[in-house]
């Protein structure tokens, strides 16, 4: 069963959490200094190192033998990016059955492993990423430095080489109007909150990432446990907005609305569409109508 058919810890507020780790081989220029051959000898080693993996059974996808329509299916499912979905040459992915593990080869950077969880879950999200990283490495020979840790070819990812999000629902905060002052609060503290595929604090279905920033001088540990903690306190705001909102009976009257319109329109927008499932999904997190919680908040994540 995929990862975002399954709820975890404050699964009522917290859709998912990602941790992606970007690793580069010491034997070869990063991706965009090599051709298609190149591409697929990095490939081709990276599969060579976990063919005897055995905590993950990951399936090795040549990009290249992929349908456009097949492509853009794993990008809405985010595992993989959308400019990976477009420009398959020399390309590859492992992936595992239930969709939690993704390893985009020759993307930016050699090797981006990327592990999703249901609920707020960094730690074991990075658990499961860190053993396919200490896998590979015990058979491949990072590009890292002393002073810089894992090299990449994007700057901000030196260091840790590591991005970890949690994706939010968060209605009440969006109609409290708290988002940029949330925003605002967690910059201070090496994190952004974004809306998901919005810019700034506008988000499309009220779901937003909380990610960290920082990934030179800092432990993948402590960023963690940083993440952890602003999503917790995050977590507890949106539950008190939540009381609030919901003794609104005008409020109330616009989520079985919403319910209506879902179950008997013809035709709608996308933006239409998510904001009407991001008021049912409440409904159904608060048991104001019944609903089944799950597959909303899966149809929710399949709709960022």
């Amino acid at each position: 069963m995929s990862w975002y058919n399954t709820l975890g810890e404050h699964g009522d507020i917290v859709l998912s959490t990602r941790v992606r780790l970007a690793r580069n081989l010491e034997d070869f220029p990063f991706p965009v200094r090599l051709d298609r051959d190149g591409k697929k000898q990095v490939c081709e080693c990276v599969k060579a190192a976990l063919s005897d993996y055995t905590e993950t059974e990951l399936d090795f996808i040549d990009m290249e033998t992929l349908s456009r329509s097949d492509a853009v299916s794993l990008a809405e499912k985010h595992l993989i990016s959308p400019e990976f979905a477009y420009d398959a040459t020399g390309r590859a992915l492992l992936q595992s059955d239930e969709e939690e593990v993704s390893i985009m080869l020759c993307e930016e950077d050699h090797i981006r492993i990327q592990v999703i969880l249901p609920g707020l879950s960094q730690k074991e999200a990075f658990e499961k990423a860190e053993k396919i990283d200490k896998a590979i490495e015990e058979k491949l020979n990072y590009a890292f430095s002393e002073k810089l840790g894992y090299l990449t070819q994007c700057p901000t990812n030196l260091g840790t080489g590591m991005r970890a999000s949690v994706m939010l629902h968060l209605p009440a905060l969006v109609r409290k109007g708290a988002m940029r002052r949330l925003s605002a609060t967690v910059a201070k503290l090496g994190l952004t909150l974004r809306g998901c595929y919005s810019e700034g604090v506008e988000a499309a279905g009220d779901v937003f990432l909380l990610s960290n920033q920082v990934t030179l001088g800092i432990s993948e540990e402590a960023a963690l446990q940083n993440l952890g903690s602003i999503a917790k306190q995050i977590i507890a705001e949106e539950k008190q907005a939540r009381a609030v909102v919901i003794s609104d009976s005008e409020f109330i009257d616009k989520i079985y609305r919403a319910k209506g319109i879902l179950q008997s329109a013809y035709k709608l927008t996308s933006k239409e569409l998510v904001g009407l499932t991001s008021l049912v999904l409440l409904g159904a997190e608060q048991k104001i109508i019944d609903v089944p919680m799950q597959e909303l908040a899966s149809l929710n994540i399949l709709l960022m």
